[in-house]
């Protein structure tokens, strides 16, 4: 069963997205991973002939998935085209139910905003730059290689090397 989903699951792959990860679960299941779409797919046992569990869900900021959002029981004897329409329909709704519902803005129902102002902008969060080596890291290895100096020129500076 686990060899007919990965050759069902690597198919799904290439059909859905051009840049993904196929590996194996703990269940005995297969996933496949988006991470530019930040969404997963599971194809899992379900214990009947031909028959596999499609869920599912996002993957989270970490790296780690959330929960299935939904799941089904399909048919691995159909076509590749129908259960990629399937997994379409799932991530669909995936990330219908991931898209934030609208925030209320605060004010009550009738009052209306003065004629003068205009609404505050939100600001765009700007991407944190992230550092290789941070400036402790530097001091640190600056002092190893002052000590490491010192100790050279000890052992050698004293027989004119």
């Amino acid at each position: 069963m686990y060899t007919q989903l990965r050759e069902t699951a690597d198919e799904l792959a290439a059909v859905l997205w051009r840049e993904h990860t196929v590996y194996r679960e703990r269940g005995g299941g297969v996933v496949i991973r988006g991470e530019h779409v930040e969404r997963w797919i599971s194809l899992g046992p379900t214990g009947g002939k031909d028959q596999a569990l499609l869920r599912a869900g996002r993957l989270l900021d970490g790296g780690t998935t959330a929960p299935a959002r939904t799941e089904v029981v399909v048919d691995l004897t159909a076509g590749t085209a129908e259960l990629a329409a399937v997994c379409r329909s799932l991530l669909a709704e995936v990330a219908a139910a991931a898209e934030p519902a609208p925030r209320p803005s605060g004010r009550a129902p009738g009052k209306q905003r003065k004629q003068g102002r205009a609404a505050p902008a939100a600001r765009p969060r700007r991407p944190r730059k992230q550092r290789h080596t941070s400036l402790g890291s530097l001091f640190v290895l600056l002092c190893v290689a002052g000590v490491l100096g010192a100790w050279l020129y000890s052992l050698f500076g004293r027989y004119g090397y």
